[in-house]
């Protein structure tokens, strides 16, 4: 929910379609509920990840120096 909510914040979703998202999330028992969003939905969030980075963020290897990470 964090990211729909940043989405909001940021004017990329509606009000209407955050709220729309969020229950619709909410309602999902699985991942493949999720992916059967109404396709103006699903659009709108793919729209504003695409804004955000959200993908690129995802596919980014993760950093081997990153905080106090131990490898033991």
């Amino acid at each position: 929910m964090n990211t729909i909510d940043e989405m909001l914040s940021l004017d990329l979703l509606t009000p209407e379609q955050h709220r729309e998202v969020g229950e619709w999330i909410q309602r999902a028992d699985t991942p493949e509920d999720i992916l059967r969003m109404p396709a103006a939905l699903w659009q709108a969030v793919e729209r504003a990840s695409a804004i955000m980075g959200v993908d690129r963020d995802l596919l980014r290897p993760p950093s081997l120096d990153a905080g106090d990470a131990s490898l033991s």
